[in-house]
């Protein structure tokens, strides 16, 4: 079984893009970090998705204040200003000293080579924004910014990676030590995790100085998505039970357009065909945003999503079309991956329109952050996805979200840097030796296959159904009971049966689809991508 007991100085959750940068920028930094990746598949994460692009400068004049408007709008002014505007100031600096430079990420140019400046690579326009300042790697951003990033951890020797291992739970001074002495502290500090690992089926302590939360998103809840497996929301699940202060929960973003089609993950289709001017049609071949929104096709995805699911319902039909032909653009060449995926399938977009579906996509919300990463529970961050720092607010703006995952990663392994060279975050030994190692009773061998896919069920038809793109009180208190019961089943089997990585992930995804839930009751007003039928009357 090896040692059961783990010290790292610095150890990241999550093995992502805000994981990845984090880790890279500690660790040239000077600071020895460790990398718990929950999958021996590097590619089962979101960042590997993300097709779209990443926000850089538009090179035209006022561009931040510009990009700050957009942030807001899409939010409904639901956001954290300060948050939105170090984004909007910060963030391409970000882009070009982590990804530029320091990885070589081989953003597309300009057609014409001869942009120059801030808008040397080619820029697309997506929903919300109010100019084209996306820079993409054709339509496979998000996998070949992850091929660099890996490429540079696996490379560095502060860096510790360790595939094949998932996290079950964080450590505190208030909840894991065994005697009084801490207990009576009026600060609660993480200390670590404990940590399942799959080859030996063993339970480590993993104790650590700081610890970085980098789980991704929740998408894996709902019965329609487009989030990688691991995206079951385990950071929002072990935050929350250990006390982390959470916010805009309800917030869950649907994409408009994923690919109609029978799979476990559906395929995501980007927006940046919209914004090369792809349209949404009906079955009968008639615009569907026309009627609907002045900005068409590039309203934002809450908008969007509505109208799609407004025209099934009342049509009956199972999808929605996207007509590429109109693009006038190369499709082929410009969005290879989308292209060679639905030709895959018998489909040829040049020739065809593209049939598409709503799908759970982004986590707005999550556990609630500072400008440096810095969570209510001292000694632990949180950055990416599972973080919730105030920019997306009630909806989030097409391609911020890569963008935010970089800086508040590079702002959290500066402070974190910091506050090591400063002596604030030594390690604690008298603290570690008294939180005691996993102690489990179950014996039961009843994790049967049937009885955890039966649960998945269960909780991603009460999300889809009723925590979806459209809520009522009635469908969220019908959601709250099932989930309710099922939480309640899950505890005692829990504790009954030895840990597996399906079981920890059942779980954590039932907590988190809770917690959302709860959320979501809490909030009577319509908002962005909490849509409420009923919602509280206006004061």
């Amino acid at each position: 079984m090896g040692n059961l007991r783990v010290h790292s100085r610095a150890l990241v959750i999550g093995s992502g893009l805000a994981g990845g940068v984090a880790a890279l920028c500690l660790a040239d930094r000077g600071v020895p970090v460790t990398v718990l990746c929950a999958s021996e598949d590097p590619e089962n994460a979101n960042s590997w998705l993300a097709q779209g692009g990443i926000i850089h400068r538009s090179g035209l004049p006022g561009d931040a204040e510009s990009l700050i408007a957009d942030i807001l709008e899409a939010g409904r002014h639901h956001n954290n200003p300060g948050a939105v505007r170090h984004l909007a100031v910060h963030g391409p600096d970000a882009l070009e000293a982590i990804l530029h430079h320091r990885l070589g990420v081989p953003f597309d140019s300009a057609a014409d080579g001869s942009a120059g400046g801030e808008a040397r690579w080619d820029l697309a326009r997506e929903g919300g924004h109010s100019s084209a300042r996306i820079a993409h790697v054709a339509d496979h951003t998000g996998k070949s910014i992850m091929e660099c990033l890996s490429e540079a951890l696996a490379a560095h020797p502060l860096v510790t990676l360790m595939p094949g291992y998932t996290a079950v739970d964080l450590l505190t001074s208030h909840h894991h030590t065994r005697g009084m002495t801490w207990r009576y502290e009026l600060e609660n500090r993480c200390c670590g995790a404990y940590v399942y690992e799959e080859a030996t089926g063993t339970i480590k302590t993993h104790l650590a100085d700081v610890v970085l939360l980098a789980t991704g998103g929740v998408g894996q809840i709902y019965l329609h998505t487009a989030n990688a497996a691991s995206a079951v929301g385990s950071g929002i699940a072990m935050a929350s039970r250990a006390g982390v202060r959470m916010e805009n929960l309800e917030y869950v973003q649907f994409h408009p357009t994923t690919l109609y089609h029978i799979e476990p993950r559906r395929l995501l289709i980007t927006e940046a065909l919209r914004g090369e001017g792809a349209l949404l049609l009906n079955a009968k071949g008639r615009r569907i945003m026309e009627s609907v929104d002045p900005r068409l096709e590039l309203a934002p995805r809450d908008v969007v999503s509505r109208a799609i699911m407004d025209e099934l319902l009342a049509t009956g039909e199972p999808c929605a079309f996207l007509d590429a032909r109109a693009t006038g653009v190369d499709l082929e060449e410009r969005f290879p991956l989308i292209f060679r995926s639905c030709m895959d399938r018998g489909l040829d977009i040049r020739v065809q329109p593209i049939p598409v579906v709503p799908a759970a996509h982004y986590f707005c919300g999550g556990i609630l952050t500072d400008l440096r990463g810095r969570t209510t529970l001292e000694r632990l961050y949180a950055i990416g996805e599972c973080a919730c720092t105030g920019i997306h607010g009630a909806n989030r703006l097409a391609s911020t979200s890569l963008l935010e995952a970089v800086l508040w990663a590079v702002e959290a392994a500066r402070d974190v840097s910091a506050r090591i060279e400063r002596g604030e975050l030594s390690e604690d030994r008298a603290v570690h030796e008294a939180i005691g190692n996993w102690e489990h009773s179950g014996t039961e061998r009843n994790d049967d296959p049937a009885l955890i896919a039966q649960d998945w069920a269960t909780i991603r038809n009460a999300m889809w159904n009723y925590v979806g793109i459209r809520r009522t009180t009635a469908r969220l208190n019908r959601a709250f009971d099932e989930l309710r019961d099922l939480s309640r089943t899950l505890n005692a089997f829990y504790k009954s049966t030895p840990l597996s990585k399906p079981l920890i992930d059942l779980f954590h995804g039932c907590q988190t689809a809770c917690l959302i839930t709860e959320a979501a009751l809490r909030n009577k007003t319509s908002l962005g991508c909490h849509y409420r039928e009923d919602p509280a009357p206006t004061p």
